[in-house]
């Protein structure tokens, strides 16, 4: 049985990465809220890139509707804790790897564990999760803590670079704790997807409001893997400048368009009120 050494593992990086940087990605922890879609292969990329350390927090279990999208759904994992499966992913790659599991979620009880000793936080969490983003974000930006989000939109995504000391994801967002369920999904869908290019061929039929279920398919989340590593591996070797919001960067592959697009006042400005109007006739109340 061949044995482990990190350097020969994560030798071809070195290149485009020299030794010095990735010390600095072995030495970092990342924390990673979800691992569904695309928490899972985000964690498969960045154990790839060589990350040293995890926090891991779900308190799902994998099951055969995961199948189209979820990197760490097989059948030999149908009715494991995520936790546990994308743990041994990780440790397949890295036997030195440091994880801590949180297997049930993000609450109260646990962010404070969540987020010990963490360089940066990757936000995977359900779309409808807006109790434990809120906590998230929240606590995140009060211990000065970068978090990276690239929900799937189709076959694309857009990524949004939460700085602690820039825009807050309230303020990007426009939120407030006490609007309704749907006014959160409105903004929420506003925020994620400023160009809504998904749209033009997203079929209604696929959308499930009452069981929380949104369509997504399994191109998206390993473009977005990609994309989220070489955000944390940019920022923990600062290599080039972060764009955070309000900044955002939106790709679909399959219309072939890109765009990066400052919106200083976030999502609270009168265009993105009047798309804001629009989405409430266009989305399933």
């Amino acid at each position: 049985m061949s044995t482990f050494d990190y350097f020969t593992a994560f030798k071809r990086n070195l290149g485009f990465l020299n030794r010095e940087e990735q010390t600095t990605i072995r030495n970092a922890r990342v924390a990673i809220a979800g691992l569904g879609g695309t928490g899972g292969a985000q964690a498969h990329s960045l154990a790839r890139l060589g990350i040293g350390a995890f926090t891991l927090a779900d308190l799902d279990t994998f099951e055969l509707a995961n199948f189209n999208r979820q990197l760490g759904a097989t059948m030999d994992t149908i009715d494991k804790p995520k936790v546990d499966a994308i743990s041994d992913i990780i440790i397949s790659i890295n036997p030195e790897a440091d994880i801590r599991k949180l297997s049930n979620g993000i609450s109260e009880e646990t962010i404070e564990a969540f987020l010990e000793d963490v360089d940066v936080v990757v936000d995977s969490l359900d779309f409808y999760c807006f109790r434990e983003r809120f906590l998230l974000y929240r606590t995140a930006r009060a211990k000065g803590i970068w978090v990276f989000t690239a929900p799937p939109l189709g076959f694309g995504y857009t990524l949004l670079s939460f700085d602690p000391k820039g825009m807050s994801f309230f303020e990007y967002f426009g939120f407030s704790e006490d609007m309704s369920e749907a006014e959160l999904a409105i903004s929420l869908v506003a925020g994620i997807a400023p160009m809504p290019y998904m749209f033009k061929y997203l079929h209604q039929g696929g959308i499930d409001v009452e069981q929380h279920q949104l369509p997504s398919v399994g191109a998206a989340p390993f473009m977005i893997a990609g994309v989220i590593a070489t955000e944390v591996a940019n920022l923990l070797t600062k290599k080039y400048p972060v764009l955070a919001v309000p900044t955002v960067q939106q790709f679909d592959a399959l219309l072939h368009r890109y765009r990066r697009h400052r919106y200083p006042f976030g999502m609270r400005g009168p265009i993105q009120r009047f798309k804001k109007m629009l989405l409430r006739r266009k989305v399933p109340a």
